[in-house]
């Protein structure tokens, strides 16, 4: 058989513009200082694992995102979940919530409960979590401008249970800066969402020590068209911002450093993904120690959620998606994700059905006990290919970290829309990309097919949720005590337009059942409204 001469060969091209060779070998990867750079399993700057044995001793959390109409019928999908082997809980918000809208706020109309669970109160995060002991499970709050409030009623949830704060252990996702970058379920201007943040990552520090007050989602900038590469250095940038932050309270980065959660995206290229979290979790820990101060290893962790991202899913050919979850969820255990949420396969279409999320979870479960990926850590260490892209993967992050701090940092580049304007032009190129079919997708431009309408079962919206939270809304203002909430809103808002602490003040106006409405529209007085840069 003729072999094929090597200027034949396709030059591959990864969409962090690195290109591949088609074969390395130990020449590649001769400059790097393997016990320095790469050591071992737990050990600085973690290269191979935040921890010595990683899923040997202990596999990933399993946390599938979900959450839809009332809190009555997403606390029975919870519920489920768990008895499936689910071993924690990320919960999904609708939009209104997102936004800090009440149900029967006129712009809250069509969204009620569509594609998440609608909160209004403290009485609809107490049904959502009846029955569920939240002091034996993880729970992610997915939810940003009003994590805050989120936070607030989930606290008052534990102590309803007889359940001590320092025994709570989840994540509030709490990442504003990635919402102005990317989803755009923003509600105040940059600074005092950034004072938002702080006010709950010093409130955790001293009350709630388990809990991760923020998690940084490179992950919706990823799916908002930036490269593997802007994704971790945006990420990193926008961390960065909240750390200063923190520390302009007087607390110290090995304080809090330690819980700062991270949560990233997995679609393309397997071998890039891989290199591209090695690459991060190595810059992190250089980061922490070096420009931070930090002396405890322990804050040097990068500790993230990654299962996969519906950006990579397509709608045409969908059962091809249960494909690509599978290698999703194949790359984020050889990244060494301590959190899998894989996407299912009809999240290209809706929110995950009953079934999308049993195979999703029945995906990672077979990962776990089947395939073998418990039985060694960082089985892809050492490789040449691998070693080498890490090291390529991690020079480019700096790259495009100090052109953001030569902007003046995150908070400056996101005022001036610098980095959405980036995000944009990326998302355009790639769409560009897969039209010409540069960059493959199967079933869309590549093996595609004559198709009928897809065999989707799409989770039915509810127009009648919104009837029944108002219905509540109204029931639980005739029954708390009117003064009450007034008085905790007027010490909310006296609190806001000082620097004074506010969670202690929104637990007080979350106890007298104001509703989330109420206590957004106190933080909307204060701060006003953020309005997008002009020429984007």
């Amino acid at each position: 058989m003729k072999k094929s001469k090597p200027e034949e060969l396709r030059e591959v091209t990864l969409e962090s513009g690195i290109k591949v060779k088609p074969v390395y070998g130990p020449e590649d990867i001769k400059d790097i200082n393997f016990e320095k750079e790469i050591g071992q399993p737990g050990d600085f700057p973690f290269t191979r694992g935040i921890h010595p044995l990683m899923y040997c001793k202990r596999p990933w959390t399993m946390r599938q995102y979900s959450g839809f109409g009332t809190a009555r019928e997403t606390n029975k999908r919870f519920k489920w979940l768990l008895k499936q082997g689910q071993t924690a809980l990320n919960v999904a918000f609708d939009l209104p919530t997102q936004l800090g809208l009440d149900s029967d706020d006129p712009f809250a109309e069509e969204e009620v409960g569509r594609v998440g669970m609608a909160i209004d109160t403290l009485k609809d995060l107490e049904e959502a979590f009846a029955g569920i002991p939240i002091d034996k499970i993880s729970t992610s709050l997915t939810i940003n401008p009003v994590a805050s409030v989120m936070l607030a009623m989930y606290l008052v949830v534990a102590e309803k249970q007889g359940i001590p704060w320092e025994n709570i252990r989840g994540t509030t996702q709490n990442d504003i800066l990635k919402e102005y970058i990317g989803r755009g379920t923003w509600i105040f201007p940059i600074e005092p969402s950034i004072r938002l943040i702080g006010d709950v990552v010093e409130f955790c520090f001293k009350n709630v020590p388990k809990f991760n007050p923020f998690s940084v989602c490179g992950y919706h900038i990823r799916e908002s068209g930036a490269t593997p590469i802007q994704e971790m250095a945006y990420a990193f940038e926008i961390a960065a911002a909240y750390i200063q932050e923190v520390l302009k309270r007087g607390l110290g980065i090995d304080d809090f450093a330690g819980r700062i959660a991270f949560n990233f995206d997995i679609h393309g290229n397997l071998w890039e993904q891989v290199a591209k979290f090695r690459a991060g979790r190595r810059l992190w820990a250089k980061i922490i120690k070096e420009r931070f101060g930090a002396k405890n290893p322990r804050s040097m962790v990068l500790r993230m959620i990654a299962g996969g991202g519906g950006g990579g899913l397509t709608i045409q050919q969908p059962e091809n998606n249960i494909v690509r979850g599978a290698y999703y969820a194949l790359i984020s255990a050889l990244s060494g994700t301590q959190t899998m949420a894989l996407c299912s396969y009809d999240e290209a279409y809706t929110i995950p059905s009953k079934k999308a999320a049993l195979i999703s979870l029945r995906t990672m479960q077979i990962l776990a006990d089947e395939m073998g990926l418990k039985d060694t850590v960082d089985p892809l260490g050492g490789s040449y290919y691998i070693e080498w892209l890490t090291d390529k993967m991690e020079k480019k992050i700096v790259e495009y970290m100090d052109m953001v701090e030569e902007m003046g940092g995150m908070v400056e580049a996101v005022k001036s829309g610098t980095i959405q304007r980036e995000v944009a032009r990326q998302a355009y190129i790639r769409a560009k990309k897969i039209q010409s079919g540069e960059i493959t997708k199967i079933g869309v431009n590549k093996y595609e097919m004559d198709e009928e309408k897809a065999e989707i079962e799409f989770h039915p919206f509810n127009p009648r949720v919104a009837e029944e939270q108002k219905r509540k809304i109204k029931e639980i203002k005739k029954q708390r005590n009117e003064n009450d909430v007034k008085e905790t809103l007027l010490g909310l808002k006296k609190a806001a337009q000082s620097s004074k602490n506010v969670m202690p003040y929104i637990l007080k106006a979350v106890k007298c059942y104001a509703t989330l409405g109420e206590i957004t529209r106190v933080f909307k007085d204060v701060f006003g409204k953020f309005e997008e840069p002009i020429g984007l």
